[in-house]
C-alpha cells in the first residue's frame, strides 16, 4: 500500500521536531554546570580568636566553597584599628567576634542587631617572657605575686585581659600601688611582641594571643584563685549584607568539627552545635 504525500510530509515533520528537541537537550546536557557566585561573608575579630579563626577560616571556605573576608582590631580602646572604632566609622561586616562585654556594648549602640550574640569560646589570661630567660614559678597566688613585685617592667593588653589586670587582679593581689606604676598597656601591638624585643620583662594577656608569638616562652596560665576568664562571642553586624553566609559560617564555628583548632590556639570552645 502506497502512503500518500499529505499523509508522509506531518509525520517526518514531527519526527524532525523530536530529532531537535533531542539534540537540543544532548547539547544542554554536554554543557558545564557553573556554580552561582557566593557573596563573601566579612568577618572582624579582636586578637583572643583570630589565630583560631585563622584556622578555622580555611576549613570553612574548602566545605562550602564561601569567602571569608577578614578584619582584625581590639575589642576595646580608642586605637583607630579597635573594632568598635571600625564599625563606628561605617566600615561594614557581617559576623563581629568580641570580648562578649564588648559586643554587648556594640549591641547597646545599634553597631551589632541585639538578640543575635552567640558565645563562641572563653579564654584564660596565660603570661610570657623573652625566650631564653628563666621561666618563673607563678603556680601560686603567692609566687605570682612575688614574680610580680620582682619583675622591672610588664606589659598587659589594652583589652578584655588588660582591663581586669589593671583595675582588679593586681588589687586582689594587694601589690596595686608598687607593680602598675611599671605596668605598660599595650595598644596597636600584641603584647607578646614587646616581651620578644626585650621591652617588659614579663607579658599578660589571653593565652590565645600569646601562644602564636616567636621570640617568646610561654610560661602558663594565672593560678586559679586569680584566674579571670573571657567570654568571646559572635553577633551580627548591623551593617550586614549576607545572611545566608553568616548563618552557614557560625554553624561551622560552633560545629564539633571547630573544636580541635579552637583547643590548639588555647581557648575552650563553649557554644552548642546551631
Amino acid at each position: 500500500m502506497k502512503t500518500s504525500l499529505t499523509t508522509a510530509a506531518p509525520l517526518w515533520g514531527r519526527r524532525a521536531l523530536l530529532l531537535g528537541a533531542l539534540l537540543l537537550a544532548a547539547g544542554c546536557a554536554q554543557q558545564p554546570t557553573v556554580a552561582p557566585s557566593q557573596e563573601p561573608v566579612r568577618l572582624m575579630t579582636s586578637g583572643g580568636f583570630t589565630a583560631a579563626h585563622k584556622l578555622l577560616a580555611p576549613q570553612f571556605t574548602a566545605q562550602t566553597g564561601i569567602a571569608v573576608e577578614s578584619a582584625y582590631g581590639s575589642s576595646m580602646g580608642a586605637s583607630p584599628t579597635s573594632i568598635p572604632n571600625r564599625l563606628s566609622k561605617g566600615e561594614k561586616a557581617d559576623v563581629v567576634i568580641l570580648a562578649r562585654g564588648a559586643l554587648d556594648q556594640l549591641a547597646s549602640q545599634g553597631l551589632v542587631r541585639p538578640g543575635t550574640q552567640i558565645d563562641l569560646v572563653r579564654s584564660a589570661v596565660g603570661v610570657a617572657v623573652k625566650k631564653g630567660a628563666p621561666i618563673p614559678d607563678i603556680s601560686t597566688e603567692d609566687k605570682l605575686r612575688q614574680v610580680l613585685l620582682g619583675a622591672k617592667s610588664i606589659a598587659y593588653s589594652a583589652s578584655a585581659s588588660g582591663s581586669y589586670y589593671e583595675t582588679q587582679m593586681l588589687k586582689k593581689l594587694g601589690i596595686e600601688d608598687q607593680v602598675l606604676p611599671k605596668s605598660r598597656k599595650i595598644v596597636t601591638e600584641r603584647v607578646g611582641t614587646i616581651v620578644a624585643r626585650g621591652e617588659a620583662e614579663i607579658g599578660l594577656q589571653q593565652v590565645s594571643e600569646l601562644l602564636p608569638i616567636a621570640g617568646i616562652s610561654y610560661v602558663g596560665t594565672l593560678p586559679d584563685s586569680v584566674q579571670h576568664y573571657t567570654v568571646f562571642s559572635a553577633g551580627t553586624a548591623s551593617s550586614s549584607t549576607n545572611p545566608q553566609g553568616l548563618e552557614q559560617l557560625l554553624k561551622f564555628y560552633t560545629s564539633p568539627a571547630a573544636h580541635k583548632a579552637i583547643r590548639d590556639t588555647g581557648l575552650e570552645p563553649i557554644a552548642a552545635p546551631r
